[in-house]
């Protein structure tokens, strides 16, 4: 692998391969410039996408070590050495248990963060069980505040629990650790929960609550579609357009552009409420997503239209950015956010279990990677 480049460029990392928000935290890590060495396991065990499609494995290397045995155990330990921060997202007590948990590698680098990706985290009786996003969410608060008023809670991908309140909380933690790290001299453990980090960013609805300006129910509230001017609607073409135009003088020339009286009905009383979104949604049903997009098309109106997966990457203000970006027939969002000096960049194409064992473990300065490699230990693909 070519030097990296980006802010992080210097930063070693030790990632130890799971699913879901630890491999998404390395590889921003990874985008924004560190060396993270992915060391994944014997068997390929992680996750249904092709290794080659995955863009979570972007931007890093792979060396396939057998943590179950005591020479693969102790070349992690022997690459902690080298290594600023240590990733792993195993159940508690899991690293530990291999020979490779926290105080075993701090009693070798007394400066490494060590930082710990799990749903629960490290402690409390539900710290041992099984979850997923959706099951953090639920404890948290944020899922059942998510949905229209009278239906279920919605689902929002995995995005809210697993990278929202894991993978990003797991990057701020482990490189505020890192900065202390370089005034202390001494490193520390991260516990990032998905619970943690979820309930943390529902902040500003219980603020809202103390001050009487948040129900705590679905579909009532100002931004949850209880209220006509933040909602999306369907076109005449069965496509959406997300509307979101809270101030009032958004709200006026959105009322306008639609062809609506923005003063009536009564933005302020619930019955008011009722008959704008009446108005709202016949008047969207009379032309097409692209007609609608159209004619708010540079406007206040705060108006966008609902793009899929597959159309996001085309339009004009994201090709204009370069926001998503093609890898090798893979289209992937680029790397966030943006430098002005040390840009970051997707530093290689998705690793593949095991390829670079060899070199890393070279250029790592291990030793006898031969006798490694012939007892099992390190699989070179």
């Amino acid at each position: 692998m070519k030097a990296s480049t980006g802010p992080l460029s210097g930063l070693r990392i030790v990632e130890l391969a799971g699913i879901g928000p630890g491999p998404f935290a390395a590889m921003i890590l990874a985008d924004l410039g560190a060396e993270v060495i992915r060391v994944d396991r014997p068997g390929n065990a992680d996750g249904a996408i092709p290794h080659h499609l995955d863009a979570l494995r972007r931007s890093r290397e792979s060396v396939i070590l057998d943590l179950r045995s005591e020479r693969g155990a102790a070349t992690v330990l022997d690459m902690v050495e080298k290594a600023d921060v240590l990733i792993e997202g195993y159940r508690p007590g899991v690293t530990e248990r291999l020979g490779i948990g926290p105080a075993q590698c701090l009693a070798r680098n007394p400066r490494l963060v060590y930082g710990r990706m799990t749903g629960w985290g490290q402690t409390g009786p539900l710290a041992s069980n099984a979850g997923h996003d959706i099951s953090y969410l639920a404890l948290t608060g944020a899922l059942h505040a998510m949905g229209r008023e009278g239906e279920d809670p919605a689902i929002p991908l995995n995005l809210v629990g697993d990278f929202g309140g894991g993978s990003l909380y797991l990057v701020v933690g482990v490189l505020a650790a890192v900065f202390e790290a370089q005034r202390s001299g001494a490193g520390q453990v991260v516990d990032a929960a998905i619970v943690d980090g979820a309930a943390n960013m529902t902040a500003v609805f219980h603020g809202m609550m103390a001050a009487g300006m948040w129900r705590d129910e679905r579909g009532v509230n100002e931004l949850d579609s209880g209220r006509p001017w933040y909602d999306v609607y369907r076109t005449s073409d069965d496509r959406h357009m997300a509307v979101g135009p809270i101030e009032p003088k958004f709200y006026h020339e959105f009322m306008t552009l639609l062809g609506l009286d923005p003063q009536t009905p009564d933005r302020t009383t619930a019955d008011g409420w009722k008959m704008i979104k009446r108005q709202v949604t016949d008047m969207f049903r009379t032309k097409s997503r692209d007609e609608w997009t159209a004619l708010f098309e540079g406007t206040d109106a705060c108006v966008s239209p609902v793009l899929s997966l597959l159309e996001a990457p085309r339009h004009p203000h994201l090709v204009d950015r370069n926001t998503f970006v093609d890898i090798d027939g893979v289209t992937q969002p680029a790397p966030a956010p943006r430098f002005s000096r040390t840009p970051a960049t997707i530093q290689s194409t998705p690793s593949e279990p095991g390829a670079d064992t060899r070199a890393v473990l070279e250029r790592w300065g291990i030793t006898d990677v031969d006798s490694l490699i012939a007892s099992g230990a390190a699989v070179q693909a």
